[in-house]
């Protein structure tokens, strides 16, 4: 027949609890080291060199010393009515330990001290009252409850443990999601910087390449000059500029008049006027007549970032005149702009003359 220890080790309990409950309970059988298992079942498992047996709870187990021991077994007679030739002491020796507070029955001090421990229960007394030892039917019995209790709690934890992973499933993801959100709008917020960068550069490159062509032109206008009047030095003939201030001084009515043999198409500077559509200060210059549209975009676009030289358009005042891109390629001559006009620049090109 096996022993209660192989009992309570093939229900399946830790073998340190087993341990532990039979050293705790002195060997007094199944039912109470399965009682002490239940009810420090969530107790660590102390050193079991420093748990000393228990026994069944005696009066006169409680004091180490024989005449106090003779002393309790007289009172205890005393209690019933009888005398030394009565009922004897073994009649009357408890046998329990009830709590006066809840009623309930332990079978020795450990198992009282723990229901102290957990209730608060401080009023305790001793009793004749005897707990049996279960029957074959009723240890069947306690088994299945007991194997049940434990089911449930495993099922209670899994379903703990899951409902966790659930929440830290929730939180991961959401986690996830905010950062891929994060780095969606960093994504776009460095395009966008870069895109502002191109275009920034892009502006940059044509106010540079109005500027250096604009100096180009001027540095040709001083060599042609240079020439033409060293050129009426060696031929002996007046300069053009003081030639015409000559005349001017000495026939201030013919001023006016153009001169002869010079027609506007001639022309080789147009002075220009650009009024932007939105307003402000308008941008003036003066360009060689053979410079084309375009070049009065760069020129605008030099000036101004708000200004794209693919998308520009500009529209003539007077005559009311609307150039497109196909103008672009047209000299300021060929589009009869000689030798000056107003130009808009959504932009209008207004005539403001000589």
């Amino acid at each position: 027949m096996p022993s209660d220890k192989d009992t309570l080790l093939g229900m399946g309990f830790d073998p340190a609890r087993v341990e532990w409950a039979t050293k705790a309970t002195g060997g007094r059988g199944l039912q109470p080291a399965m009682d002490h298992i239940l009810e420090n079942e969530g107790n660590p498992v102390p050193d079991l060199s420093a748990v000393s047996s228990s026994s069944a709870p005696n009066p006169r187990a409680m004091d180490d010393d024989d005449d106090d021991d003779d002393e309790d077994a007289e009172a205890l007679r005393s209690i019933a009515g009888k005398g030394p030739g009565g009922t004897s002491a073994a009649d009357l020796e408890a046998r329990s330990i009830k709590c006066q507070e809840c009623g309930k029955v332990f079978r020795n001090t450990a198992m009282a001290n723990f229901h102290a421990e957990k209730s608060g229960h401080d009023q305790f007394e001793e009793s004749t009252e005897e707990i049996k030892p279960l029957t074959e039917e009723e240890k069947a019995e306690r088994l299945k409850e007991l194997r049940e209790k434990m089911v449930e709690k495993r099922a209670k934890k899994a379903a703990e443990d899951l409902k966790e992973h659930k929440v830290n499933e929730n939180l991961r993801r959401k986690t996830g999601k905010e950062q891929n959100q994060f780095k969606e709008d960093l994504k776009v917020k460095e395009a966008m910087k870069e895109a502002a960068q191109k275009k920034k550069d892009k502006v940059d490159d044509a106010r540079a390449k109005a500027a250096i062509k604009a100096q180009i032109e001027l540095d040709k206008k001083a060599r042609t000059d240079k020439f033409a009047r060293e050129k009426a030095i060696r031929d002996g003939q007046p300069i053009a500029g003081e030639g015409v201030q000559a005349s001017s001084s000495a026939t201030p009515a013919a001023a006016g008049k153009p001169t002869a043999g010079v027609a506007g198409k001639d022309y080789k500077e147009t002075r220009l006027q650009i009024r932007m559509a939105t307003g402000g200060q308008p941008y003036t210059t003066t360009l060689p007549s053979e410079s084309t549209l375009r070049e009065v975009a760069e020129f605008l676009a030099g000036q101004t970032i708000n200004v794209d030289v693919e998308t520009v358009s500009f529209t003539q005042t007077f005559p009311r005149k609307q150039f497109t891109s196909a103008d672009f390629s047209k000299t300021l001559k060929e589009l009869g702009l000689t030798p000056s006009a107003s130009d808009i620049c959504q932009y209008e090109l207004r005539n403001y003359g000589y």
